[in-house]
């Protein structure tokens, strides 16, 4: 199975767990780290994750995955909180992250560019709204996304 095939089937199984318990999935990755695969799941919940979060997740989506058997080779697992630049996959989120610095970058050129960078000023219909330092209000259709994250301030 290709690695884009497990993780829509990590995704398929780790979301309703995850809801269940209170919890969002904001990402999933799998890909080789030196000689070894990781499973990474990015979890969120109100208020934030704490270590203890990420243990009891591990714990719950580990013994699933185990008896699902859907990575059939050796893989480390990893549960860890989105971070400040945290990555932005759903509609929801582009609403929800109104007023904070985001970075999209998409499929195809829209006004002879693919990277924006600016203010997310939420969501019209089916394009996300981002308004860069010079104040030009970019119109970004959803589907046109490829990647899009905050971009924390430290």
């Amino acid at each position: 199975m290709s690695s884009a095939a497990i993780i829509e089937q990590i995704w398929k199984l780790s979301e309703p767990l995850l809801q269940a318990e209170g919890y969002e999935l904001v990402e999933v990755e799998f890909s080789p780290r030196g000689k070894q695969w990781v499973l990474t799941l990015y979890i969120d919940k109100p208020g934030g994750v704490t270590l203890d979060d990420c243990q009891h997740i591990s714990y719950q989506v580990g013994s699933l995955f185990d008896v699902e058997d859907i990575i059939t080779h050796p893989y480390v697992l990893e549960v860890s909180s989105p971070g400040i630049d945290r990555p932005l996959r759903k509609r929801e989120d582009f609403r929800r992250f109104a007023g904070q610095e985001a970075q999209i970058t998409t499929h195809y050129p829209l006004e002879q560019r693919r990277n924006f960078r600016g203010i997310l000023l939420g969501m019209e219909g089916e394009e996300i709204i981002l308004q860069d330092k010079q104040g030009t209000r970019f119109h970004i259709p959803y589907l046109a996304v490829k990647k899009a994250r905050l971009r924390g301030k430290i």
